[in-house]
């Protein structure tokens, strides 16, 4: 069963830069209550999604680095990857009605 993964920047360039599959990586932190809203619902995603879509965590605080690097102000911040690239990003959270449908839309379903 698929699940998130935690990443810090060597497991992201390895998981999300250099993946093919379309990959949801959520800037978050422990003391973001929208980023504890939102877990459950990525948890989901990934179980339905499966293969076809990497999804991934990046905890701002540990990494600030890559929080830098892609321009994240306001938590929680999502950015879905293609090819290693940035192709949208969505700041706050979702509901997961409009999170599933952004990521069918994205994958092609």
């Amino acid at each position: 069963m698929p699940s998130v993964a935690h990443l810090d920047q060597e497991e992201f360039a390895k998981v999300v830069e250099q993946s093919a599959a379309l990959a949801i990586v959520d800037f978050t932190a422990d003391w973001c209550p929208p980023c504890r809203i939102l877990a459950p619902h990525l948890d989901a995603l990934a179980r339905e999604l499966g293969p076809d879509v990497v999804i991934a965590k990046v905890d701002v605080d540990e990494h600030p680095e890559l929080a830098s690097r892609f321009g994240v102000l306001s938590l929680p911040t999502l950015l879905f990857f293609r090819g290693g690239q940035v192709v949208d990003r969505v700041v706050g959270a979702l509901p997961p009605d409009r999170l599933r449908t952004r990521a069918a839309e994205l994958v092609g379903r």
